[in-house]
């Protein structure tokens, strides 16, 4: 009589026992690290950094606006007194009024000739020399940049009014006039920063999917029409991003200005950063000028929040 024999039923795959896996040894495999303390530790210099240069001048600076600190004296707690006093204050007012002038001049026109240039590189050429060439103007620093251009466009030596003259145009005092000054730093710090800008917008292009310009192509799309209907719906992140910096770059000019403004009419350029800066080492009152600059701080910020949800930074149609 044959034997019979035992078959194993199969496992069932619903079947959810589990059996701990064994390590070459034989044993249990250890739990995974946990990793948390080396990456605090590592984190450490920039969070100290961070509170020692960013958190602390920022209470420092709060705490003198409810002052009349003067840096000549020991700070006097007022209140909200140098807040009171702002309101009032019609330089801070006008100077306000001409950083937004100067804000919506340069964020226009860099940002146009930003993406002219970025589109140009990104559907023409990928030049290195090319995308190095738009980085130098950025590298020069900015107090070199106003004097450069503050000695091109001079009335009597510049370059630009004996090129006018020759071709009988006559002479324009660019940074002297009311009606030319603020449109002239404009264009001057949009000559300074449109490539890096155009750097930013054209590594955005780069990401998206070059299959999507080839379908548009077949379809008989023009240049135009992938340029609204592919490039910008798809860039509106990068973009987004690109237009809270400038916005907040634009608000920070000074340098420029202070180089520049030396015969322009009183009030024309003055920006805030400049008035800031009068009230603060000029007038000694720097409870005041902390004051403006945290109004300057908030008003950036309800800036910044309107304008990422407006674009809808947040969402990418690439998802």
């Amino acid at each position: 009589m044959a034997a019979s024999k035992v078959v194993a039923a199969p496992r069932r795959r619903d079947d959810r026992t589990t059996v701990p896996r064994a390590d070459a040894g034989g044993g249990v495999p250890p739990r995974r690290r946990d990793d948390r303390g080396v990456a605090w530790l590592f984190l450490a210099p920039v969070l100290v950094g961070f509170a020692v240069f960013y958190v602390y001048p920022t209470a420092l600076g709060v705490y003198y606006s409810l002052t009349d600190y003067g840096m000549l004296s020991e700070p006097n707690f007022v209140g909200v007194e140098n807040y009171r006093e702002l309101v009032d204050d019609d330089r801070f007012w006008n100077a306000l009024k001409v950083t937004g002038y100067y804000v919506v001049l340069n964020i226009v026109s860099q940002t146009v000739l930003a993406l002219a240039l970025a589109t140009l590189m990104h559907r023409l050429t990928q030049s290195m020399a090319m995308r190095a060439m738009l980085l130098v103007p950025w590298l020069v620093p900015n107090v070199t940049v106003g004097l450069l251009w503050m000695w091109m466009l001079d009335a009597n030596l510049g370059f630009v009014n004996h090129a006018l003259r020759a071709v009988g145009l006559g002479t324009t005092g660019f940074l002297t006039s009311p009606d030319w000054a603020m449109p002239t730093i404009a264009g001057i710090n949009t000559w300074a920063y449109t490539g890096y800008t155009a750097l930013l917008l054209y590594a955005g292009m780069l990401q998206i999917p070059r299959h999507l310009y080839e379908s548009a192509s077949l379809d008989g799309a023009g240049e135009w029409r992938m340029f609204t209907r592919i490039t910008l719906p798809l860039l509106r992140p990068v973009l987004a991003l690109v237009l809270v910096v400038s916005l907040i770059g634009s608000f920070q000019i000074f340098d420029t200005v202070a180089v520049t403004i030396r015969n322009a009419p009183a009030g024309v350029t003055r920006v805030i950063y400049y008035y800031i800066y009068e009230q603060a080492f000029t007038n000694f009152r720097m409870g005041y000028a902390s004051a403006i600059a945290v109004v300057l701080a908030l008003l950036l910020g309800v800036l910044t929040v309107v304008q990422m949800r407006l674009l809808r930074a947040s969402r990418s149609d690439l998802a």
